[in-house]
């Protein structure tokens, strides 16, 4: 259920996917948070699947894109631990998976993930391979990312990327244990994200 905390984390925003180059301007494109969500879901009991996810004002991500090749190009996401919505109408999971059990958003309330390399997959898909630290550990984490799209954004102008991206995280692998077993250890990460180029 909470535990899942470690999707968060995963957190993490996704970087363009994309063929070998995308007809916008290479350079630093930073995360609309109005546009952006970080959603995580697990096995609850094996009756549902449990979600929650991050509120939007404690999503960062920068990208810096190479448009030429975008390989080359590399991704940094910072998720505020403390800012988990669960939208229980009953008990406060939100306090519960930040807690100690689970985030230990006290003792490391950032989640963070950095790229080590990218992969160009096809023409609109690329795998995002980089170190996920959450709940005090950091260990590789591989996200699947699709790019929706790549342009001048209609109302702006502004050169703007869109990407969706769903990853797969063992919360164990992360320290998080609590219920393991009667509570799913596999965490789906699923993350939506338009950035804009920075002015």
């Amino acid at each position: 259920m909470r535990t899942m905390i470690a999707a968060a984390a995963a957190t993490m925003i996704a970087l363009p996917a994309a063929a070998q180059s995308l007809d916008v301007p290479s350079g630093t494109y930073v995360l609309d948070k109005g546009h952006a969500s970080v959603l995580w879901k697990l096995s609850h009991l094996g009756f549902s699947n449990y979600t929650g996810q991050f509120d939007r004002a404690g999503l960062d991500a920068t990208v810096e894109l190479d448009a030429d090749n975008v390989a080359n190009s590399t991704l940094a996401v910072t998720i505020d631990g403390q800012a988990v919505t669960t939208l229980n109408p009953g008990k406060d999971f939100d306090s519960e998976i930040e807690g100690e059990k689970f985030l230990n958003t006290v003792a490391f309330p950032e989640i963070t993930f950095t790229t080590t390399s990218i992969e160009v997959t096809g023409d609109t898909t690329a795998t995002i391979n980089g170190e996920l630290s959450l709940s005090g550990q950091t260990h590789p984490f591989t996200l699947e990312a699709t790019l929706n799209g790549a342009g001048a954004h209609p109302f702006s102008g502004t050169p703007t990327i869109g990407v969706s991206a769903e990853g797969v995280l063992d919360r164990t692998t992360w320290g998080i244990n609590t219920f393991a077993g009667p509570i799913g250890t596999d965490v789906t990460v699923v993350v939506e994200a338009e950035l804009s180029l920075a002015e």
